[in-house]
């Protein structure tokens, strides 16, 4: 596989929970670019990386933990991209169904038409099958909280970030580790410790304190294809770090 590039962290603007909103809303408002347009460009890479973290995909055994919001879609664009790469999938939702937003049902239907078995926790497994399931898992991605996430994690999301983090398998976090404050890096409740985390767009100021750091091991950035001018229109100053592909290593 082709080492990534290296880009310093200080080489780019970190941001915030409300400045990343901005962000999303200025590409799809202002820039055409759609939630599923991004989340299809953020589940690739994911997925890319995934594989360098096995040390290949075929027959690896993967369990993604998916949240019903855009974050739990870009694990599952990764989920579809690691079933065609030979990986054993399993897909554990937090949430029914019905409450995954749009673009990510949309990419749930499409597993579900690939044989990819997903399940709902506390539904359709038992205590006993997830700690079962996660226990046989090479990697753990961890798509179930991203940076819009309201307060510390509740419910089944809270019961699967604990399940995960007693499991002690190795987690790849898409965005932040979920239960991290992309803001502070603090906790405030359930969180994983990611051995690896792939933040997307642009560094979450939160993963660049210590307790972010602590909790985010190595860091990755992704392109999701959002160009200068939109950061320029954000007020952020962007040299884009993706002229050798759209995954780097953050130093």
């Amino acid at each position: 596989m082709k080492t990534l590039a290296r880009v310093r962290v200080t080489d780019l603007p970190a941001v915030g929970a409300a400045e990343m909103l901005e962000i999303d809303r200025l590409a799809v408002e202002n820039f055409g670019i759609s939630l599923a347009q991004m989340m299809e460009l953020a589940g690739a890479s994911l997925a890319r990386l995934a594989g360098q973290a096995m040390g290949g995909t075929r027959g690896k055994r993967v369990t993604i933990l998916t949240g019903p919001g855009n974050n739990g879609g870009g694990g599952l664009v990764a989920a579809r991209h690691l079933a065609n790469r030979g990986a054993e999938l399993h897909v554990v939702l937090a949430q029914p169904v019905a409450r995954l937003h749009a673009a990510a049902k949309e990419r749930l239907l499409t597993l579900i038409e690939m044989q990819v078995l997903c399940c709902v926790v506390t539904w359709d497994l038992a205590d006993g099958e997830l700690e079962a399931q996660l226990a046989a898992s090479d990697l753990l991605i961890d798509a179930l909280l991203g940076y819009s996430a309201d307060g510390p994690p509740r419910g089944p999301v809270s019961e699967l970030l604990e399940q995960a983090s007693r499991s002690s398998r190795p987690v790849l976090s898409l965005d932040l580790p979920s239960g991290v404050d992309p803001d502070s890096g603090k906790v405030d409740g359930a969180a994983l410790t990611a051995a690896t985390t792939m933040t997307i767009a642009l560094p979450k100021r939160g993963l660049l304190t210590a307790s972010g750091r602590e909790r985010a091991g190595d860091l990755y950035l992704a392109d999701i294809g959002l160009p200068a001018a939109l950061y320029a229109r954000a007020g952020l100053h962007f040299t884009d770090p993706f002229v050798d592909g759209p995954l780097v290593r953050l130093d």
